[in-house]
Parts: structure tokens; C-alpha cells; sequence
């Protein structure tokens, strides 16, 4: 009978640790919703579409925030429980268990990636597509639309947030990939510029 009790007690134990994570992870998302919106569908210039993004870049890009490894971009929180607040990616991401930012990656990889509402320079993205045709496709193919890269989705971001980051890989706040850097440091303003116009140019 006492053998019974102690697995009910173990069994009941691990529900309640589980409906706990459950409990966290959702507070978590619910979280990145408030700049990321719903889904990972940002409208917002100042926080990247993250819906649809692979498992493997979520979880990279927020264990880079938790130890600092990334700039720490401070935003304003659109909606949810701190509307009107502002928080930066370091702290949000030091919060975070590895558990936590599993389920992150995991529930947010499996959204659609919903492509920002925008209107490029025709010129300019047909410039920027032979540009990345001849520097980029490589590792991001299909015009950077395919998730399973595991770099990111570019085709159909934001060009206010992809002109960010380039500007944070040119200043060296955020260091670039080894096998992209002799690719990227040789392109001038104007080919970046091009660049943010043909990613936006995907609908």
C-alpha cells in the first residue's frame, strides 16, 4: 500500500512539475508577443518576423542573447500584460531556462512565417537579387525564404529590421559568420541597401 502511495505521489509530482513548465513556457511566449506579435508575426519595424523560423536559429539566436553574444536591442512592448514598457533581448532571454526557450523554438517554428506588408524599389531589388544571387544563395536559398537554412528567414522580413542588421554587422556590434564575412564586408551602402529592397520584395 505504502509502494502504491509513493508512485501516486511521484506520478502526481511529475504532472504538476509538468503542467508547471507548461504554465512558464506559455508565460514565455505570451511574452514574446507583446514586440514579436502573435504567432511571431510582427508588424512592428523594431522586432523581426520570428514566426516560422527554424527551431535550430530560435534556439541559437536566444541562448546568443542569454549570454550576451548578440547586441541587446531594447524594444517597446506593443501589447500583452507590459504594453507601453520596454525591455532589451539579453535580459528577456537571460530569464529564460533551456526548457523554456526549447518550447520557445519548438511552438514558434511550427507558425507560418507571415511576410511584412511593404513596398519595395523595383530597381533596387533586382539589383539586390544578383547580389545575393552571386554572394548569398548559397546558405540562404530560395531568395533566404527557406527556414531549414537554419539562417534565418529574409525573404519577406522587414527591410527597416534587415537594414538594422546590417548595420550591427558593419559596426561589428554583432560579429558575422565566418563563411559569410568575406561575402558581406566587400558590399557598399548602396548594395546593402539594394539587398533590404529584394528581401522585401517577396509577398
Amino acid at each position: 500500500m505504502k509502494s502504491n502511495w509513493l508512485r501516486l505521489s511521484v506520478v502526481a509530482g511529475a504532472l504538476a512539475l509538468s503542467s508547471g513548465a507548461r504554465a512558464d513556457a506559455a508565460a514565455a511566449l505570451e511574452n514574446c508577443a507583446g514586440c514579436h506579435g502573435k504567432d511571431g508575426a510582427s508588424t512592428s519595424t523594431e522586432a523581426p518576423i520570428i514566426g516560422g523560423y527554424s527551431a535550430t536559429y530560435l534556439t541559437e539566436s536566444l541562448n546568443n542573447y542569454k549570454n550576451k553574444a548578440r547586441p541587446c536591442p531594447k524594444a517597446n512592448y506593443n501589447a500583452g500584460a507590459q504594453k507601453g514598457q520596454s525591455g532589451d533581448m539579453c535580459t528577456i532571454a537571460g530569464a529564460l531556462s533551456d526548457a523554456d526557450i526549447a518550447s520557445i523554438a519548438g511552438t514558434l517554428s511550427k507558425k507560418p512565417f507571415v511576410r511584412a506588408n511593404q513596398t519595395p524599389d523595383a530597381a533596387k531589388a533586382a539589383h539586390g537579387k544578383q547580389i545575393h544571387d552571386a554572394g548569398c544563395a548559397k546558405c540562404h536559398t530560395d531568395g533566404g525564404s527557406v527556414a531549414d537554412d537554419d539562417a534565418g528567414i529574409l525573404a519577406g522580413q522587414s527591410m527597416a529590421y534587415i537594414r538594422h542588421t546590417f548595420e550591427e554587422f558593419k559596426s561589428g556590434q554583432r560579429p558575422l559568420p565566418k563563411k559569410m564575412k568575406p561575402k558581406f564586408d566587400p558590399l557598399s551602402k548602396d548594395d546593402l541597401e539594394a539587398l533590404a529592397n529584394y528581401y522585401g520584395s517577396f509577398k
